[in-house]
């Protein structure tokens, strides 16, 4: 009924229906009143106001407390080891990256992203066929908009992770939360430079990304913060980083991912490291039912940020709808091994740190990802291990 309804509007209203039925089918699955009172906000500029498109730049008032140690303490052993590893192994973009590497994102031979990537069955039920030369120029725009939302996700990174430095309450814990800013303004150097120097287009910020960043970075609440980007948006990126790593011949964009890849690895372990003991000893159970509920809305956000509908709109808004889309793109077995990467971290970590109660289970069993319970936690995975298995 509600697609027959579609069916004779016009094609600028049909966007803003579909557009805001998505939308808002994502926020009224909210069911914790508390996530969605610290939600609603972000969700209002992100996808309604669409503030992460409608402008060039967005204030965001951060009111967290600094935690200022005047007692030095040096009782966190685990954590020193972590930051040591930090130092030992900064990277310099100039020095240990090849930037006179031509890149061609038309070069059959050396593909940025597979040209398998789409699945033959969005092909089939497009009412035009696309000849050999579109689909790699499609293959080269869903590159360039995945590695756009890589390098706002590490904008976001860098001011969040300054802001955990201030608040974070071990010295040893602020020593690393420094040497994680370094990383994160060289990763957002690195995929802007590799953007317009190489590819010579960018995407703006997806609507449910936005959202992510503009509820953690203006949260008050450290752990949140901390939540926010080092297990939720630092673990999930790592996932995306390695699979796109595996799926492109482009040997400047995997020797950047790799080296990306060894970062994120640690700044995921700080996290775990960081809120273990922190959500067993200190919060009540109402408020670990909260951070749980959050992580859960937050996973499904991440989930429908790879959807990629900025691209939808550029090349096959009118000719198939938001909702075939979704569905084909949900259905696509790269995007199925995308899932599967991004969440085989995550879920391992959410159960380390005490979110993944027998409460909030049937939650992620109902939408596909408790599959994932069981692995290796970031606590038993180096740099290392991480970079091991990429080909």
């Amino acid at each position: 009924m509600f697609d027959s309804m579609l069916q004779g509007m016009p094609l600028f209203a049909r966007k803003r229906v579909e557009e805001t039925m998505d939308n808002i089918s994502v926020v009224l699955k909210m069911t914790n009143p508390k996530v969605f009172a610290s939600m609603a906000p972000s969700a209002v500029r992100g996808l309604v106001l669409k503030q992460g498109k409608s402008k060039d730049h967005v204030l965001m008032e951060s009111q967290h407390p600094v935690h200022f140690d005047l007692r030095y303490t040096m009782d966190f052993p685990e954590m020193d080891r972590l930051y040591r590893r930090a130092v030992d192994n900064q990277w310099n973009a100039d020095r240990d990256l090849d930037w006179s590497i031509d890149v061609d994102p038309m070069n059959p031979e050396k593909p940025i992203i597979s040209n398998e990537f789409f699945s033959q069955e969005l092909f089939e039920i497009l009412p035009v066929s696309l000849n050999s030369k579109q689909k790699a120029e499609l293959n080269y725009n869903f590159a360039c908009w995945m590695l756009s939302q890589f390098m706002h996700g590490e904008q976001g990174a860098l001011y969040a992770s300054a802001q955990v430095t201030e608040s974070v309450q071990w010295m040893q814990g602020k020593f690393f939360g420094a040497t994680q800013v370094m990383d994160e303004a060289r990763h957002l150097e690195v995929f802007n430079r590799y953007l317009t120097k190489k590819l010579n287009k960018t995407y703006q910020i997806n609507d449910n990304l936005f959202v992510i960043l503009d509820n953690l970075l203006m949260d008050k609440r450290w752990d949140f913060k901390f939540l926010g980007m080092q297990i939720m948006v630092e673990g999930l990126a790592l996932g995306a980083f390695r699979t796109l790593h595996n799926m492109s011949q482009e040997p400047l964009l995997k020797e950047l991912l790799k080296l990306v890849i060894r970062d994120e690895a640690r700044h995921v372990h700080y996290g775990v490291l960081a809120l273990r003991d922190h959500f067993r000893e200190n919060l009540s159970p109402a408020e670990i039912r909260e951070r749980e509920d959050w992580c859960f809305e937050v996973a499904l956000l991440m989930r429908n940020r790879f959807l990629a509908h900025e691209v939808y709109e550029e090349w096959f808004e009118g000719m198939i709808s938001r909702k075939q889309w979704n569905e084909v793109m949900t259905r696509s077995p790269a995007m199925l091994h995308f899932r599967k990467t991004m969440f085989d971290r995550l879920i391992p970590n959410l159960e380390f740190i005490g979110l993944l109660s027998d409460r909030i289970k049937p939650y992620y069993e109902r939408e596909g990802l408790l599959v994932f319970s069981g692995g290796k936690n970031a606590s038993q995975l180096s740099e290392s291990d991480m970079v091991a298995d990429l080909h």
